[in-house]
């Protein structure tokens, strides 16, 4: 059953927000890695491409453009798309999932909702097809204008499993593979297989037959896992489909199969898999992991690249930033492409393509290596703000005169698989400062900073007032049991009833900061900041971190 708000148009509500808003004046996020210190090479750009939680990349080209998409789970707006004309420096120009009443993550876990979205180009007009895990199944919405508005869900009910991707073949077929269940009883846990059928592009449905193209993977003998993430290019007189294998985590890799036919037989590549880590020591400096589920993509020059997901570890398997966008050259090896040679490290630096300028950077949004952005909450929010669940209304928040008016949500909390009067940003670095200034305190109303991983991994750095011009700062932790206050402090009022906050990350250490006048006093320093990492928490998504306002309740 597809879990749809209804099937009218998106109205915007305006919430009844009197009296229960917290006011914030600025946030600012600053990363301050040591891989990304020293100045790049003349000519160089710095992996990720797309740094923080930006998972399960797909690209297509468009002229001299590019346009890129990746998967968001239960946070809100959906499917971000991202424009380039270098490959290196993107900008997010909208959302394919955008609409509130279209579609609802209520009672999802922060890992379910959007799956690896692909996007493609056809006629004139984009595609953008994906899956709603346990939020509706496969769909594809399509745009004249890549930056919007896309059109309501087209669902794909014949499709089962995950995953899926089109081909516009050049004699006017289409094809749509993705991951699903092998015919047949499994063989084993993980046994997956890629599937194709027909698309009739004018009746926008699937047509005639299915088919599994692979089984399991490339050796179904020796028991490969999570064949999954296909996409299927017609490449000169080949088809080459191109998949994930091993599972999104340390085993991750990606492998290569071609055919003469859309319909194979394919073979797979005898150096396989084309992209790995996992032959590499986990203790190597700048180490890079999970490396796969990538897409090919040819530059109006000629030139081959893959952009692809990974991770980048701050100790043994802990990253908070999640899974993020790489970008490699790709080789051609007698007909097949390579992304990278067995052994070798994923570089955090290395030259870029030949269309990569000056000029192709401006108009980029901060997105790579060390930066800091700050908020003034002087006019519209930007795209990159994020939730977590849909809300209900359609709006995060809103801005007036220089200021953010968040909405504590009644009733509803971090802890909470329904949307929270939290606005995000994502984690992108291992060292940062994230920071904020808040007044204008409502009683009964919490606020602060958040960190977030999912329901059930999270800080809140948070104040509220206790009566006669005092306040409480305190820290709440979930660290996968029920949320606790660790630590707590009993303030005066600055003069202009404002107080700043502040969250320090130092890889594994988390430090927690407030200045109410005197300038910035610790709360808690060296706190468990593991707790935020995917190891700790689970899931596929990475930590957020914003504004947060709730209803007071007591805590233990």
């Amino acid at each position: 059953m597809k879990r749809l708000l209804c099937l009218l148009g998106a109205v915007a509500v305006l919430p009844a927000w009197a009296g229960d808003a917290a006011s914030f004046y600025w946030f600012e996020y600053s990363g301050h890695d040591a891989a990304y210190e020293a100045p790049l090479p003349r000519g160089s750009f710095h992996n990720p491409i797309l740094a923080g939680y930006y998972p399960d990349p797909s690209v297509t080209r468009v002229g001299d453009k590019y346009y890129l998409v990746n998967s968001t789970f239960a946070h809100w707006p959906g499917i971000p798309v991202h424009e380039s004309t270098d490959l290196v420096h993107w900008k997010l120009i909208g959302h394919a999932l955008a609409n509130p009443a279209k579609v609802s993550f209520d009672g999802l876990g922060t890992s379910r909702g959007v799956f690896a979205p692909a996007i493609d180009h056809h006629d004139g007009v984009f595609y953008v097809l994906n899956t709603l895990v346990d939020a509706g199944g496969n769909f594809f919405v399509t745009a004249r204008d890549p930056a919007g508005p896309w059109s309501d869900p087209v669902w794909l009910p014949e499709i089962d499993g995950i995953d899926p991707s089109f081909l516009f073949d050049t004699d006017g077929k289409a094809y749509i593979v993705n991951n699903g269940p092998p015919e047949g009883k499994p063989l084993y846990n993980g046994h997956r297989a890629i599937w194709i059928q027909e698309f009739d592009v004018t009746a926008q449905r699937l047509v005639g037959p299915r088919k599994v193209l692979v089984n399991g993977g490339v050796d179904l003998a020796k028991q490969p896992v999570w064949i999954e993430g296909p996409h299927l290019y017609h490449i000169a007189d080949w088809y080459y489909l191109m998949c994930a294998e091993g599972g999104t985590e340390r085993n991750h890799s990606e492998v290569i199969f071609r055919a003469k036919s859309a319909w194979g037989p394919f073979e797979p590549y005898a150096d396989n898999p084309i992209l790995t880590q996992r032959d590499l020591p986990s203790d190597r400096r700048d180490a890079v992991t999970n490396a796969g589920h990538a897409d090919l993509v040819q530059m109006k020059d000629g030139s081959w690249w893959a952009v692809f997901l990974a991770s980048r570890p701050y100790r043994d398997y802990l990253f908070n930033t999640g899974r993020e966008t790489f970008l490699l050259p790709v080789t051609w090896k007698e007909g097949w492409p390579v992304i990278l040679e067995h052994g070798k490290p994923i570089p955090l630096g290395l030259p870029g393509p030949g269309s990569m300028t000056a000029s192709s950077a401006r108009g980029a949004d901060a997105l790579s290596g060390n930066f800091t952005k700050r908020e003034e909450f002087d006019g519209k929010l930007g795209p990159e703000w994020i939730t977590v669940h849909v809300p209900k209304d359609g709006q995060l928040a809103r801005t007036t005169s220089g200021r953010l008016e968040l909405p504590a949500v009644h009733d509803t909390t971090l802890s909470d698989k329904r949307h929270a009067g939290f606005l995000a940003r994502r984690l992108q670095h291992q060292n940062f400062d994230a920071s904020t200034e808040l007044g204008d305190f409502v009683p009964g109303i919490e606020a602060g900073l958040a960190a977030f991983q999912n329901e059930t991994h999270w800080y809140f750095l948070g104040v509220h007032g206790v009566g006669q011009g005092s306040y409480e700062i305190f820290l709440r932790r979930a660290a996968g049991a029920a949320p606790e206050d660790i630590a707590k402090a009993a303030i005066r009022a600055p003069k202009d009833h404002r107080l700043k906050v502040r969250i320090h990350g130092a890889g594994p250490s988390y430090s927690f900061f407030y200045d109410a006048g005197a300038g910035w006093q610790p709360l808690r320093e060296n706190e468990d900041g593991t707790l935020l990492s995917t190891e700790k928490a689970g899931g596929f998504v990475g930590t957020v971190i914003g504004p947060y306002a709730q209803e007071r309740r007591t805590q233990p």
